[in-house]
This record gives C-alpha cells, structure tokens and sequence, in this order.
C-alpha cells in the first residue's frame, strides 16, 4: 500500500467539477487559539443529557472510567503549628498504594458542631505550596494594591488558608503531582509516553483522583459537615477546582479564580488529555456544576474576557434551573495573571453567603504569621519520606493493571452478561470515536450525475465523496470501505453486487482517495511532541476522522431508503468500517472485515491506527463487540491482531452473532458472502 503523512494543511479536491473543501483540513484548534466558542443547550433536559455526556467525556478522558478501586488512604496527620485562632497540621495519605498526597490541614481554633471544609489545589505557582514570592515581587504587590501586607505579598497561598480558617472553615491544601512534597510522578512529563496514552494514563486524571481522594479524608475529620464543601484553586489550580467539582457531587460551593475563560484553555499536562475538549472548552466543565453556586474571577490574562465571553454561557446554564444569580464572575484588569487579596475577598464573600457562615461584611484579609516553607514539608526526621514510592513507571504499570482488571471482570461469560458489556463500553467508543454519532444530520450535493455525492454533516463543513451503484430504491444496502478510497474498491465486485439487486456505496472517506491531494491515503498526522493531549485534547485522531465519515455514510445508506445494511470494509479500512458500524445508530446484517493489524499496533502518536485509551478497553476487539450480533467476517493472518480481537469473538457468538474468521480475503469471497 502506497501511503503519505498528512499534516492539516488546507487543500481543496476537484471531484468531477465539484471542488469539496473538507473544514477538517484546516488549521487545528489548540489550547492557546483566541477564541474556543461553546453554545450551550436551550432546554433543561438537553442540558441534562449532555452534561451526563460531558461528564463521560471528562471520565474517559483522563483515565478515570471506570473509577479506580478505592485503597485504604493510610492516613498521617502529625507536626501541628499553633496560632491564636487557628492551628496548621501536616497531613499524607495513598490515594494509589505508594503514591501519596501530601498537604497542611488549616483548622480554626474554636469549633462549635459541624463546619465547612475548603479543598485549596494551587495551581502552578513556583514551588507549589512553599511558595514565597520573595522580597522584590512582594514589594510591587503591596505598591499596585494588590495585597494589603507583607504577609500576604510574600505568602498569598498562605493567606488563602488563614483566612478561611479564621472564618471557620476547615481548609486542606494539598500539592499538585510532583509538587513540593508530591514524589514518584514528574508533573511537566509524568505519563508522557506511548505506553500510558494507549492506557488512557495521564497526569490530570491521577491528579484529578488525588482531588476525589482529597474529598475521601477530609470525610474522615470528626469536625466536617459535609454538605457544606467548597474548592477553590487559581490558574491550573482553578482547572482542578472546575474538573473536580464537574466530575463529583459532593463540593455545594466552588470558585475557580483566573481559569475558566473562552481563550487559552491552560497549558501544562495536568490540564489536558485526549479527548478532554474535543467540541467544548472550559465554559462547559464549568457549567457542569450547575446550579450549585459558582463564582471565578478574571483577570489581565486569558480570563479578560469572562464577563462578557464565558459568564453569558453560564447564566444561560443556570438559568435552565432559575438560578441565574448563583453563578457570578469578575474581572480585575488591572492586576495580572493572579489570586491576590482583591480576588480572594471576592472568594471570601462568596464563601461567607453560600457556605452560610454567617460573618459580617465585608470581610478582609487580615494580617497573619507566615510558616517558613520548610517548616510546612510533610516529612521531618519522625516521619520520614515513605520508602515505597514507586517509580513514575511503577505508578504507571500499578494504573494499567488495575484498569486491564476492571476491563477482564466485565467481559461477558454468558448471553446474559452482554448487555451491560456494551452498555459499558458503549460511552467510550463514543469518546474515542464519535461523540456526535447520537445525533447524525446529512447534507449532500450531487455531483456531475445522480451517482455520485458530496455528503457531510449539517454544519460542520465535513466533506465525504461517495458514489452509488445499482437501484437506488433498493432496500438493501452494501458500504464498502477501502483504504485507497472508492477507486480501490473492485469494479467487477461491484457490478456483481448490483446485478443482484444491491445498492452499493463507495466512499472517500477522511484523507483517503480524492479526498487528498495526490490520492494516496494518509498514513499519520501530524501531533505535539511534547504531549499528544495537546493535540487529540482538542481534535480528532485521524483513525476517528474516518470511522466518524464511516457512520456518516451509513446514515447516508439510510437516508436513500435502505432497510437492509451490510458493510464491508478492506485493507486497513476493514478496521474504520468495523469501528464505525459498533458506534452508529444504523445496525449491520453482515460485516466483512479486513483487519491487517489491531489499534494497539500504533508505533508512534501520530500513527494512523493510533486511539489513545482504547487498549483500556479491550482495543478493536473490545469496541467492535458494541457491532453484536451480527454475521461477521474477519480476516487477518495477524496474530496480534487476532489476539486483539478475541473479545468481539467471544460477545458475538454470545449474543447469537457468527463469527467467520479466515486469514484472506478476495473480492470474489466478499461477493459470495453478501450475494446470499
């Protein structure tokens, strides 16, 4: 097969006179574009859905669906600092075994019954949490009036906690991964590797569960009223704080400060994954709190904006539920990228009103003694750095064994356990492949004569050339699929097909055939080097790009009156089609599949077979099984890919399928399966 790499580069293809211009071809989004628009739904029960969707999304794509099994948390609380009206603990627990969260525990000195509990993640400042911002910095802060004191000019992660604790909350601040006293895991490149992206494996979902954990302790203090929880963290500590509260249910307040915006959408590892924000920003994680009170502040950065690009969404979301007032933001343009007093107070009155304190207003920072950072570590002399924190690739291997576990425990052993399989994997094929594949509208335009089109997605710009052969008021269908596009698929085949009364439908599907400049199917795009998340955060693999058009022309099948689907797919295309049929809406009579190698067999991020998270579960065999029951052919002379196709096997023959495997396949035995 000759094949080309393709970076998104625009292009436009002449077919037949009609020049078809594929949107998808033009310049990728990325986390630093101006602007990353979101409509949000208009009724309270599309809403609903999608944010069940979202949410999904989110899980899949930081490695946390199905969530990890809960381990003892082995927690240490030791080495308390006394103040006059609040004490400082240091705290340590697994959330994993051997990988520990580590932070200071702020509790008020005078504790009457149940009080709120604040988590503080920070976000990306120097040194995390022992963060001092020396003497210069401190000066211009008090100079700009951005801070009142020295104290909070040098120390303002300190005064955070303070001050929240002198309100009466209990506050846990605790270290982002590989952060002050977090070890084991590098927090710029932990999980960067081929390995962990086949996994699902990335440093945002294992510090997202330190989060989920972190809400687990503070559960166990005696003093807790746990239906008074709030978070709140800046810049990447503001995406822990809408990630976390987007994905649990239990924080009622939260307020992420100079984060949530329609610009940049953050720019370090722990804020991206794949997956994460194909067709949405961080608008909507934040709205997925709703209409639990959520108020953020801007500031002269990314967020500048959010009063007026971000905030509308949000209302809008809120207003589903006639609570329009509980979400609020504001902007500070006068005060660079921060979390100062100015926004802190706003933070303060924020808590005060919904977490029901109860304290006078307005409420000011006040003055306080610093702790020197050294004095905050978790580790001294009596409690020492543990000896069993593995290495990142222990860490790494610990997380695949318990998501390879989780996958083999579902697997079905008899017909009756073949529902839930699917209705399991069902959300991730749909992340991994085609999160629109619920909602499919076509557009289309003929070409030089009624055989041929130009079909798409309804606002999407999607550009698909197919052509028809045979009746086209036939009820039965056949899609074929080749990897050079429709110029690969056997012309004598075809008529074979059609002289026994099938409508057969060729297709250029993404980057294949006519589709591309000089008609050779693309064999890898290009992606980040530094972290694929960067990019399939934000767009589509290209192996997705193609079953997505996959679906969309089995829709078109449908739309042409078809009752009676069969799908065929050939050389590398036998893995789009057979992926593209387990995630459409439209049901296959028989599936006849050429299967050369698996998903799992990507050898670099930019392979054309690469799917991030999809070796999590169960690889092609295991999102092909959503395509049962249905007379299937594979064939393949791989052993690994036949490896990997043991699980479509197995749901197929349960759920009262066949399953014909062989280890060639000719045009002629594509015509004597489907002619039948």
């Amino acid at each position: 097969m000759r094949t080309t790499t393709i970076a998104f580069l625009l292009l436009a293809c002449c077919i037949n006179g009609l020049v078809a211009q594929d949107a998808r071809v033009g310049k990728v989004r990325n986390l630093r574009d101006a602007y990353h628009p979101w409509v949000p739904p208009t009724t309270k029960a599309k809403w609903e859905a999608e944010s069940q969707r979202l949410r999904e999304q989110t899980l899949i794509a930081i490695g946390l669906y199905p969530m990890p099994q809960e381990t003892p948390l082995k927690a240490v609380i030791h080495g308390k600092i006394e103040r006059d009206d609040y004490s400082i603990e240091k705290v340590y627990f697994q959330s994993i075994p051997g990988h520990y969260v580590t932070g200071n525990l702020y509790r008020p000195k005078k504790i009457d019954g149940k009080i709120p509990v604040v988590l503080c993640p920070h976000g990306h400042w120097r040194n995390g949490r022992f963060y001092d911002a020396g003497d210069n910095a401190a000066k211009a802060q008090i100079k700009q009036k951005a801070e009142q004191f020295d104290s909070g000019a040098h120390f303002p992660l300190q005064a955070r906690m303070v001050q929240l604790a002198r309100m009466g909350c209990t506050v846990f601040h605790y270290d982002m991964v590989g952060y002050a006293d977090s070890q084991g895991v590098d927090h710029r490149s932990g999980f960067t590797d081929l390995t962990s992206a086949k996994w699902g494996i990335n440093v945002m979902g294992l510090q997202t569960w330190n989060s989920i954990r972190a809400l687990d302790f503070v559960e166990t203090l005696p003093e807790i009223d746990m239906g008074r929880i709030a978070v709140t963290g800046a810049s990447g500590g503001g995406t822990q704080t809408f990630i976390l509260c987007a994905l649990d249910p239990r924080p009622a307040v939260a307020f992420p400060a100079v984060m949530v915006s329609t610009n940049m959408q953050g720019g370090c590892v722990c804020e991206n994954a794949p997956y994460l924000r194909q067709g949405i920003n961080n608008i909507a994680f934040a709205a997925m709190f709703a209409p639990r009170p959520l108020a953020m502040s801007g500031a002269d950065d990314w967020t500048i904006d959010i009063e007026t690009k971000g905030l509308p969404e949000l209302k809008q979301v809120y207003s589903l539920y006639d609570k329009a007032s509980f979400v609020h933001a504001k902007c500070y343009p006068q005060f660079k990228h921060n979390y100062n007093q100015v926004a802190r107070e706003m933070m303060f009155a924020w808590f005060n009103e919904h977490l029901n304190l109860g304290l006078k207003t307005p409420i000011k920072q006040a003055d306080f003694e610093p702790v020197a950072p050294a004095d905050l570590s978790v580790f001294d002399e009596q409690h020492p750095v543990p000896k069993d924190i593995p290495s990142e690739t222990a860490t790494r291997d610990y997380l695949i064994y318990q998501a390879k576990s989780a996958y083999e425990a579902l697997i079905p052993k008899t017909s009756d356990d073949v529902q839930a399989f699917q209705k399991f994997l069902a959300p991730a094929a749909r992340v991994l492949l085609d999160r629109d594949s619920h909602q499919v509208e076509i557009e289309r335009q003929v070409d030089s004569d009624e055989s041929r089109y130009i079909i798409g997605r309804k606002g999407t710009g999607e550009k698909i050339a197919v052509a028809v052969a045979g009746d086209i008021k036939s009820k039965s269908a056949v899609v074929w699929i080749d990897e050079a596009g429709r110029d690969g698929v056997d012309a004598e085949s075809v008529k074979k097909l059609t002289d026994a009364g099938k409508l057969v439908i060729t297709a250029d599907v993404f980057l294949t055939g006519k589709m591309t400049a000089d008609g050779k199917p693309a064999a890898s795009q290009k992606v980040e080097e530094r972290f694929l998340g960067y990019t399939y955060g934000y767009n589509r693999t290209l192996l997705a790009n193609r079953v997505r058009d996959v679906v969309t022309v089995l829709a078109f099948a449908k739309s042409l009156g078809a009752e009676q689907v069969d799908v065929v797919g050939t050389g590398e295309a036998g893995v789009w089609a057979g992926l593209g049929i387990a995630v459409s809406s439209t049901k296959a009579k028989r599936v006849v599949i050429e299967v050369p190698r698996g998903v799992n067999s990507s050898k670099t991020t930019g392979d054309s077979m690469m799917l991030p998270s999809a070796t999590r579960y169960g690889g092609l065999g295991g999102l092909l099984s959503l395509a049962a029951p249905t007379e299937l052919t594979i064939a393949t002379s791989n052993t690994s890919a036949l490896s990997e196709l043991g699980t479509a096997n197995v749901v197929n023959l349960l759920s009262g399928g066949t399953t014909t495997l062989t280890s060639t396949l000719t045009a002629k035995d594509v015509v004597a399966r489907l002619s039948k």
